[in-house]
Order: C-alpha cells, then structure tokens, then sequence
C-alpha cells in the first residue's frame, strides 16, 4: 500500500493527503524532513541508492522523507533513522534547527516540500539500508561547506538549501561544546 503523505498549506497547516505518487506527479506542498547526525564538527551523511526515483547517487543528510498521514514529525523521524540507517534515536537528545519550503523539478515528478530540519548528536553504529543509501561516511562540515561551493552537482536539493543552516549552528554551538 502506497504512503499516504501529508498535505500542507506555506505555515505547515495540514490541509488533506494524498498518494506519494500522486503529492509528487501534481507537485503538492506536503511536510518532510531531514536529519542530521553531527559529532566533533563532523555529520553523517548518505549517499542515495541508485534505484531512488529521484536524486539518485546524490549526496543528502543522515535521513530524510515524509510523516505518513496520521503520524507526528518525531515518530516519522525515528521510524526513518532506523529504516534507513538502523539507527535507534531518542527525538527528545534532537533539536527542530529551522523549516523551509523548497520545489524541484526531476522530470515528470517533483518535490514540493516543507522541511523541517533536524540536529542532534551521535556517535554510535549505523547501517545504511542499500534500498535507500548505497553508502553512510562521517564528512567533516568544513570540508563539505567547501566542496559543496565547488560541486554542488554531487549534493541533493534540499541538502544545498539545509546544510548551511546546520553549518551556521554548529559553528555557533561549537564555542559551547554541545547541540542543546
């Protein structure tokens, strides 16, 4: 049975559902979101499986998708981590960074979505699930704010639009030593 997502109007105000398929061949504005596991001035971040409809081989964040109708934004985060990466994450140890709506083109599907960003800290195991990740490194955010100046074209989307809103906090954060 197809996901059924989770329709929102530019504040985040849910205004129906609809079919994944669907919410992306009509470029519907529906609620996701991305995660971002960060230690020591490093994130995990993944590289998209090659048979993903969209943004595939491209380089992301820890996670990222949508709350199913019915379900909250941390239960999604959760379930997610744990399917993509095998990640097991207590949603209080994270903070809600910021939201932005983003739309892109990928032929005759699009992602029209309402991101709402994720950051916490870890430290422990994980293993990409190659439905979803062909591969999971540790990626200094230094070196990626700079290679993403220089290759953007490797990144996905939303990862150029979220990840120097993650950059900027932690480089904030790191005069204190801790995410919270």
């Amino acid at each position: 049975m197809e996901d059924r997502l989770i329709l929102v109007d530019i504040t985040d105000r849910p205004v129906g559902e609809a079919g994944k398929l669907e919410t992306h061949e009509k470029s519907l504005l529906h609620r996701a979101f991305s995660v971002f596991l960060c230690h020591k001035g490093k994130t995990l971040i993944q590289k998209r499986a090659a048979g993903k409809y969209h943004s595939a081989g491209l380089w992301a964040n820890t996670c990222c998708s949508h709350p199913r109708a019915g379900e909250t934004l941390e239960e999604a985060v959760c379930r997610r981590l744990m399917e993509e990466a095998a990640i097991s994450y207590n949603i209080a140890d994270m903070i809600h960074l910021t939201s932005f709506v983003y739309r892109e083109n990928f032929g005759d599907l699009s992602e029209y979505e309402l991101d709402h960003v994720f950051v916490g800290e870890y430290n422990g195991e994980y293993a990409p699930n190659p439905q979803e990740a062909e591969e999971m490194e540790w990626m200094d955010m230094d070196d990626l704010a700079e290679d993403m100046v220089h290759c953007p074209q490797k990144y996905s989307a939303w990862f150029i639009t979220a990840f120097p809103m993650v950059y900027a906090y932690w480089k904030e954060r790191e005069k204190g030593n801790s995410l919270g």
